[in-house]
């Protein structure tokens, strides 16, 4: 359900995107940082060894960690941001991205290829950007 502190949409001036919104618009409450996400679980340990979609339900477990944390769910999110060694694997990060978000009226999207991330074994990262009352 859209929350009414945040208001989602896409202008009708710009071309419709897919699986995305372009506009998160912040009306009222704190708006909570949450630092770009690797696919390591609570003991440090690397999850899903050149596996996108092993790695991406790591990812997304450990953001959704991050903002139970600070009181959010993944409704309140209204951007992420992905940086992905390889951009052709988006489409399986966004089917676990999917499982998380409402994709009827999803957040803020920008998805970024890199050269490498942290780590060799890390193949992506998300960072979040929500808002809570």
């Amino acid at each position: 359900m859209p929350s009414p502190r945040v208001r989602i949409y896409n202008p009708k001036t710009i071309a419709a995107p897919t699986g995305y919104s372009h506009v998160a618009e912040v009306l009222r409450g704190r708006l909570v940082f949450i630092a770009g996400q690797i696919a390591k679980n609570a003991e440090g340990e690397v999850v899903g060894k050149n596996d996108y979609r092993a790695q991406a339900e790591q990812v997304f477990r450990n953001i959704q960690l991050a903002l139970e944390s600070a009181g959010a769910t993944f409704d309140d999110v209204v951007k992420l941001t992905y940086y992905l060694r390889d951009a052709s694997h988006l489409p399986e990060v966004r089917a676990v991205r999917d499982r998380y978000v409402n994709t009827k009226n999803p957040p803020a999207s920008t998805a970024v290829e890199v050269s490498g991330l942290a780590s060799p074994e890390f193949l992506l990262e998300v960072e979040a950007i929500a808002s809570v009352e």
